[in-house]
């Protein structure tokens, strides 16, 4: 069964293809969400919010969370679910 990971505002992915949950704030990261953007791997699914996470995907896409990369392992492990959307 494929277990989805919510991402927050009704988005969610497929928890078996994420690489990596990471935050936003360092010059590498940074670079890869300018990459991505500009070969078109980049999903945003901040709603207009602050990114606060980063989802790798092991199809390379990139993509933008607003909640918490503490929440969404929560999510991913199966703990959290009634936490609400920052």
């Amino acid at each position: 069964m494929v277990k989805l990971v919510h991402v927050g505002f009704g988005n969610l992915v497929v928890g078996e293809r994420i690489v990596a949950l990471i935050g936003p704030a360092s010059a590498p990261i940074k670079r890869l969400k300018e990459e991505a953007a500009k070969e078109g791997r980049l999903v945003d699914a901040t709603q207009g919010r602050k990114t606060r996470a980063i989802l790798v995907m092991d199809s390379g896409h990139v993509i933008l969370s607003a909640l918490h990369p503490e929440t969404l392992a929560h999510r991913f492990e199966g703990e959290g679910e009634e936490e609400r959307d920052e």
